[in-house]
């Protein structure tokens, strides 16, 4: 393998790591209507562990206890073995299964065609769960994703965008073409451009030279008059402004107040925000991220993502990548205990196919 190979291996592998440790942190506070920025502080302060560098500590609290999410066992210091199931990696790996099948020209039937053959129905969940029960019934896209579905806009589709941006490194319209194949089984409107920005994102931070670069070049790919192009532009000039962190979260949460916990459109404003203000530290990113609250998995996930593959694995602090194991637990049939190197030495495959 080329230096050059041997990079892209290494920013892959960083993507990887960093959307399943980004989501491991989040996951114990997922519930953005119960854990607030503000009580995921409190609970943070009430174990010392502010500034947040190693995933959340034990509750403190009985109250805390029984509020996390019930898989927090397995998530919190000390008591990581492997990944958590979540379909916040299920998709990634089924959309690695599904570009190893069909290739990069998938339609979006087989998209769905995979999802029945693949994906247990209990573990899907809002828009997802949806376009499931409108496939089993006989529907077809993109009826999948309008049909009895209130949650068209909700950020599935953009957990989803990952495989797209690591098999297409410096290449963001591809990816964001691809996310959008895959996203309109089950989204529509801001549903589709979180997926597209999410891919677009990922893509850009293989040669960007820094997260806003990759910002930008993310924001051009979706349309400028859309809700989510204009909080993340909102987001960004906030950031440019000096204002703090917090000021800028309490700013932009205000104006999306009312779209909900789980809409694309205010973790977006968490995910960019955690972004810029993590500048590029691995730690400081997926932990500012995921303190924002709201979707804190997905939003971790995806956060740990960008700097991953900004940063390669080899920059990912320790505390994050050893309680892994080098293994993810999943609820796609086939792939229970994969390894994480070898789910990233098959994704690197499929990125060199492509650019050869």
């Amino acid at each position: 393998m080329t230096h050059a190979g041997t990079e892209l291996a290494d920013r892959i592998l960083g993507g990887w790591l960093g959307r399943i440790s980004g989501n491991m942190l989040g996951k114990p506070v997922e519930r953005g209507d119960l854990w607030t920025r503000e009580r995921i502080d409190r609970y943070l302060r009430q174990a010392s562990a502010l500034p947040l560098t190693d995933y959340l500590p034990e509750p403190a609290t009985e109250t805390d206890r029984r509020e996390l999410r019930p898989e927090w066992r397995q998530c919190v210091r000390g008591r990581i073995h492997g990944s958590c199931r979540d379909d916040d990696v299920d998709y990634a790996i089924l959309g690695l299964d599904l570009l190893e099948t069909h290739g990069f020209g998938f339609s979006t039937e087989q998209v769905g065609d995979l999802w029945l053959l693949r994906l247990p129905y209990r573990q899907t969940f809002t828009a997802e769960r949806a376009a499931y029960r409108n496939l089993a019934n006989g529907l077809r896209p993109p009826l999948t994703a309008t049909y009895d579905n209130p949650y068209q806009e909700w950020i599935g589709a953009l957990i989803r965008a990952d495989i797209h941006g690591w098999t297409s490194p410096g290449v963001p319209r591809r990816a964001a073409a691809l996310a959008r194949r895959d996203a309109v089984l089950s989204h529509s409107g801001n549903g589709v451009y979180g997926a597209m920005f999410a891919a677009a994102l990922i893509a850009a931070a293989f040669t960007a030279p820094g997260v806003r670069q990759a910002l930008d070049t993310a924001l051009a790919l979706i349309p400028a008059s859309s809700r989510l192009a204009r909080t993340v532009r909102r987001v960004i000039s906030l950031h440019e402004t000096r204002l703090s962190w917090e000021e800028t979260l309490d700013t932009v949460v205000a104006e999306t107040d009312g779209l909900g916990w789980i809409h694309t459109v205010p973790n977006a404003a968490v995910l960019t925000a955690g972004l810029l203000y993590g500048d590029g530290d691995f730690t400081r990113t997926i932990a500012l991220t995921v303190r924002g609250g709201l979707d804190t998995d997905s939003n971790g996930a995806t956060a740990g993502s960008v700097a991953g593959v900004l940063s390669g694995a080899q920059a990912i602090p320790a505390q994050w990548k050893d309680p892994l194991e080098d293994t993810v637990r999943s609820a796609v049939f086939g792939f229970d205990g994969v390894r994480i190197s070898e789910l990233a030495d098959r994704t690197l495959r499929l990125a060199e196919t492509e650019a050869r």
